[in-house]
């Protein structure tokens, strides 16, 4: 029961891991405007805060559970 904990640790950080990617790409957005006249083209980004902080707070639940599940792990195996 206790190698059950540390494999669905293992399994979890690639899931949050992916989590926290798509987090961050709806967190930066890019605008591209066109030109008008004498205004010349340009792109503008914009950074959205909620979703950059729960790409944070996946990031770092990701690594504590890794942490975790690398730490039972290694206790199990001795």
């Amino acid at each position: 029961m206790r190698w059950l904990t540390v494999i669905a640790e293992i399994v979890l950080v690639p899931v949050l891991l992916v989590a926290a990617v798509w987090c961050w790409r709806n967190g930066v957005q890019t605008t591209v405007f066109k030109p008008q006249g004498e205004v010349p083209a340009f792109t503008a980004t914009r950074y959205v805060g909620p979703w950059l902080a729960g790409c944070a707070l996946l990031a770092i639940m990701s690594g504590s559970v890794l942490i975790d599940g690398a730490a039972r792990a290694v206790r199990l195996a001795r």
